[in-house]
């Protein structure tokens, strides 16, 4: 029932929140457990936490946040439809790439999320959160496995590019979209009539 996978969840976040099990818990401001619908379609799995979400406790609230916003907001979904999380509930200092050791400490959490949310796709944003999704995938680029389903513990899984990358390259926005019209069409969704997904 929702009600208990609320509190299942919260008592997730909890833990993250008293969490000192690798060295990021010292240079953290606020954990970041992730956040959004009990029961979602769609699970967003990002990396790690930046400068805003480290401040706020929230997932996906900086400027990549706005854009994928956007781009929830473009699939006929709002963010409270969704859980939104990463691979890491710490902020890495000076937002560096988090380090296997890290991921392999800080990923259970997002396991025993996921496997709560149970929810019907996973997208992957970016390289690192599909390596701590799916470690022994061999890809060198996320262009070589972006667009391609993958599966999860039984979950469809999409890769995407992540957010911040899109930012820095406009060009490949073209390319998430598709991806993220692939996954609609996985979970039998029209695609919403189009706005402006810049």
């Amino acid at each position: 029932p929702p009600a208990d996978r609320d509190a299942a969840l919260k008592a997730i976040a909890e833990r993250v929140r008293a969490c000192v099990q690798c060295p990021l818990h010292k240079t953290r401001t606020q954990t970041v457990p992730g956040q959004g619908s009990a029961s979602p379609d769609i699970a967003f799995v990002g990396e790690a936490p930046g400068a805003d979400e480290d401040r706020q406790g929230l997932a996906f609230v900086g400027r990549a946040g706005q854009l994928l916003t956007k781009m929830i907001k473009a699939m006929g979904y709002t963010r409270e439809e969704v859980f939104i999380g990463n691979i890491i509930k710490c902020r890495p200092p000076d937002n560096r790439v988090p380090s296997p050791e890290e991921m392999a400490v800080c990923f259970p959490y997002l396991r025993e999320q996921l496997a709560i949310l149970r929810p019907k796709v996973i997208v992957s944003l970016g390289a690192t959160a599909f390596q701590g999704l799916l470690p022994n995938f061999p890809f060198k680029t996320m262009s070589q496995v972006r667009g391609q389903w993958q599966s999860y513990e039984g979950i469809p899984v999409m890769p995407t590019f992540h957010p911040a990358y899109l930012l820095r390259q406009e060009s490949k926005k073209k390319d998430a979209w598709q991806d993220l019209q692939a996954v609609l069409k996985r979970l039998g969704k029209p695609v919403p009539p189009v706005q402006n997904k810049s």
